[in-house]
This record gives structure tokens, C-alpha cells and sequence, in this order.
């Protein structure tokens, strides 16, 4: 016997909403996750820098490693909101510590408000509806 997608009680607007507002969180998951991607390979692009400072003025290119050193190391990714050359710009660390901190946990919440308020905290209605009506249409067959 298919069981109930218990998803009757909303409205069709609503289910696409709520269904909306989940794909919108799911791609800022994805998101986050390419902000992670570029974090590490970031920082490991900056140590194999760091490592090339040191060799090229081992090999005698002093004016090259200090280049390396003072313009480049230093450097945020990003430059700083306001433009201004003579302060840091921003690290990929703090690009991604920003997302998280303000606009993925903020859509997060939002998420789970509509959840609970539309769907009583039920996650993928669309998706239960889903898998309720091909349960449903296998038993017909």
C-alpha cells in the first residue's frame, strides 16, 4: 500500500513556493562549497608562493622574491570594498567566513521559516508528492 504524502493540506502556489525557496537553499549549499573549493586552492596557491619566495632569492633574484613578498603575499584576492589600494584587500578566508555569517545562515533561517510556517518544518513536499504518485502509479500497473 503507497502511504499518504501527508502534502494534500497546501495549496499548489504554496508547494511551489516552499519548493522555490529549497532549490534556493540547495544551490547556496553548492555555493558555499565552491567558496570553500577557492579557499584551499587559494591557500595553497599563496604556500607554493611562499615557497618560490625563498627560492628565487636563494638563486640571487633578491628584487623578485621582495616583489613576491611585499606585492603579492600580503594581498588579499579581492580588493578592499571602498578601492582603496593602501589598505588590504580581502582574503579568501574572510570572503567565505562573510557568506556564511550573513547571507547563507540568513537565507538559511528564511528557509526554515517558510518551511515551518507553510509546510508545518516538512522538507521536500514536492519531492514526497513525487514519490508518492510514481509508488502509486507502479501499484496500478
Amino acid at each position: 500500500m503507497v502511504e499518504s504524502d501527508d502534502t494534500g493540506k497546501l495549496t499548489e502556489r504554496e508547494r511551489e513556493a516552499l519548493h522555490e525557496v529549497e532549490l534556493g537553499v540547495e544551490h547556496l549549499h553548492r555555493a558555499h562549497g565552491h567558496l570553500v573549493s577557492f579557499h584551499h586552492s587559494t591557500g595553497r596557491a599563496m604556500d607554493h608562493l611562499a615557497a618560490a619566495e625563498d627560492l628565487l632569492r636563494e638563486a640571487g633574484h633578491d628584487e623578485l622574491a621582495d616583489h613576491l613578498r611585499d606585492e603579492h603575499l600580503p594581498r588579499g584576492v579581492v580588493p578592499p570594498c571602498d578601492g582603496d589600494r593602501a589598505t588590504a584587500g580581502r582574503w579568501s578566508y574572510d570572503i567565505l567566513e562573510k557568506f556564511q555569517e550573513t547571507f547563507l545562515d540568513d537565507v538559511v533561517g528564511f528557509g526554515d521559516r517558510v518551511r515551518d510556517q507553510v509546510a508545518d518544518g516538512r522538507r521536500h513536499v514536492t519531492e514526497r508528492r513525487q514519490e508518492a504518485e510514481w509508488k502509486r502509479r507502479a501499484q496500478l500497473e
